[in-house]
């Protein structure tokens, strides 16, 4: 079975220098977010991503969104930011919805399935958050699960369900569950819902009205 952390305060610094040096080691974790726990590897290693892939059974052509401290960050994944995607990210950063980018041209495959495009979050959650902005690099945010089975929200579902392939599980208590982050894709214009999901389309829709279904 993986390793649980259980998160104390007084740990956080252990915590963070574990979590960092596992994930430049190549290693799978397993964090909550505002929705349900993420898969997080270091999005620049693709012996990293090849392994989640697998652990996922996710086909190679399907995306893995990334996980962000803020927008800061984002000119480590992202070659621009449209307008479309700086109202939403205003509005709703930190929060549950996945804004879809123009990818930088140097990222792995895996990571963009080949679109050219990069989807990204900024979660809600404290201490993934913390992690992030400590880290200074984005990771992988992707839902622990197997690809077509539900996604998880306790610590020690994500420890049954992939045992010792995830080398740390973070267990800060159980994630709130619900609908996942909604998706948009700001990466062209018009920007366009991909998915719904935790954010409704009508509050969406306030800040970009010219947003498609």
């Amino acid at each position: 079975m993986g390793r649980i952390w259980r998160w104390r305060e007084e740990e956080a610094g252990d915590f963070i220098q574990e979590a960092g040096r596992l994930l430049k080691a190549g290693a799978v974790l397993a964090l909550p977010t505002e929705t349900f726990y993420a898969l997080a590897v270091h999005p620049f290693k693709e012996e990293a991503l090849a392994r989640l892939f697998a652990l996922k059974e996710r086909p190679e052509d399907k995306p893995v969104l990334i996980l962000v401290a803020g927008a800061e960050m984002l000119p480590q994944v992202a070659r621009a930011v449209p307008e479309a995607a700086k109202k939403l990210m205003a509005r709703f950063w930190p929060g549950p919805l996945t804004i879809i980018f123009p990818a930088r041209e140097n990222l792995p495959r895996l990571l963009t399935g080949s679109t050219g495009a990069i989807a990204v979050r900024q979660p809600r959650q404290d201490v993934t958050l913390r992690l992030l902005a400590a880290l200074g690099f984005p990771m992988t945010g992707t839902s622990a699960n197997r690809s077509g089975r539900p996604a998880l929200a306790t610590a020690a579902e994500v420890a049954a369900e992939f045992g010792e392939a995830v080398e740390l599980i973070l267990d800060a208590g159980p994630c709130p569950g619900g609908l996942p982050s909604s998706i948009v894709d700001a990466s062209g214009a018009p920007p366009r819902l991909v998915r719904p999901g935790a954010i409704p389309a009508a509050r969406l829709q306030e800040v970009i009205g010219d947003l498609l279904f």
